[in-house]
């Protein structure tokens, strides 16, 4: 964790009342924290984000925290309060009229039945940017239905995208719909933040998963719309049901490389197997993809990893190695960069984290507190929005706010 509390941030000033839980808003929300936005995030008295009962293999870091929730809330400070108190409600209004950006991702309705929908800030504040965040937009015959990341991949055309296809389509081993959504959802804030900075508008900004697992795969939308072709399952070997041989996963002596788009003929060259230049054609590459990867494959398998990377690369052959994360996060490049970082949590200890991904020149985007233990920071935020001590104890006390100490 950084010590950079003194540099310069992009969003420094910018106050945003966090409602989201699990991964589209949070990742959101965590985007703009690091970029310096104030971020108080607002979590169900007790609990807090669901994500804090979930976890990966079964297992908990420092024996207590969810892996998932620490992925996604750094550099924000919690509150836990009972969004059922009308209270508690007019507090958070009160909060509003000093905000910037409130983010939610509930199914739609949820929050506006509790008195936090857009137009209620809006009331209060104008200025107030609203983020909703959804499965399937606001309205329409799916507005009812779970809207969760596996379930849009499938329903979009990422899953039969992936995977061989002499076996079931594969979805993708990280939560891609909910990651795309989060940085849709930064996309907007920020546009509407340039926007209420030319005119003092604010306004509302909807966002959902679907949209954009199809606005995401536009060139696979784009040739099946235009060629009018079917989006056929992929082969056994080639990665992506569009593409003709040699785009593809190959076997080597001792793990896998892939292998993009590159000159056949270069490529059969330099694994020595001329007897492939019969293949060298576009179309007879895509026809007969299946037969292709298989030959190659013979090929590459011939050579170990290294080795075989050597050659492909000395010949200018779009190709890398298959790692699975440990070795990714051991990578020379990934070292280099700095991708991999910790920060030091109160109960977790040192947590293991990728580290922001844009690098800025200015205003460096850091990791400067950890993600935050249910309501921690309620005192401290009450506060700073004037709410008398008494009445923030007097709120503890009928269970309305609950906090955690570090």
């Amino acid at each position: 964790m950084n010590d950079q509390t003194n540099t310069p941030k992009a969003l420094a000033g910018v106050t945003i009342l966090d409602f989201s839980h699990l991964l589209q808003g949070p990742f959101a929300t965590q985007l703009l924290a690091d970029m310096g936005a104030n971020v108080i995030k607002i979590e169900r008295a007790g609990a807090g984000d669901m994500f804090r009962s979930m976890t990966f293999f079964a297992k908990w870091v420092g024996g207590s925290e969810s892996p998932n929730f620490l992925a996604w809330n750094r550099n924000k400070r919690s509150i836990a309060l009972n969004l059922k108190s009308k209270k508690v409600n007019a507090l958070i209004m009160e909060m509003a009229k000093r905000a910037d950006v409130v983010v939610q991702n509930f199914r739609p309705g949820v929050l506006a039945k509790l008195g936090y929908g857009y137009e209620d800030f809006k009331a209060v504040n104008p200025r107030i940017i609203y983020c909703s965040g959804s499965g399937y937009g606001e309205s329409g015959p799916y507005v009812e239905r779970p809207g969760q990341d596996m379930l849009i991949q499938g329903l979009t055309g990422l899953i039969s995208n992936t995977g061989r296809g002499d076996a079931a389509p594969v979805p993708a081993g990280a939560g891609l719909a909910d990651q795309i959504g989060a940085m849709n959802m930064v996309y907007g804030i920020l546009a509407a933040l340039y926007y209420r900075e030319k005119t003092g508008r604010g306004q509302k900004i909807e966002v959902n998963l679907l949209a954009g697992m199809i606005a995401h795969q536009a060139q696979e939308y784009v040739a099946v719309l235009n060629l009018g072709e079917d989006l056929i399952r992929p082969s056994s070997g080639i990665g992506h049901p569009g593409m003709q041989a040699p785009f593809g996963i190959y076997a080597t002596k001792d793990g896998y490389v892939s292998i993009a788009m590159s000159p056949f003929k270069t490529l059969y060259e330099t694994l020595g197997a001329p007897q492939l230049a019969i293949y060298d054609d576009l179309k007879t590459l895509f026809d007969k993809r299946d037969e292709v990867w298989e030959k190659v494959n013979a090929e590459t398998r011939k050579f170990g990893t290294v080795e075989l990377l050597d050659r492909l690369l000395a010949a200018d052959i779009w190709c890398a190695e298959v790692k699975d994360i440990r070795r990714a996060a051991e990578d020379p490049q990934v070292k280099h960069m700095g991708m991999l970082t910790s920060y030091q949590h109160p109960k977790a200890g040192s947590v293991r984290v990728p580290a922001p991904a844009v690098k800025m020149s200015e205003t460096p985007a850091t990791i400067d507190r950890p993600a935050p233990l249910v309501g921690q920071h309620g005192r401290e935020i009450l506060a700073e929005f004037g709410v008398p001590p008494a009445e923030i104890e007097a709120l503890i006390a009928s269970g309305e706010m609950t906090v955690a100490e570090a």
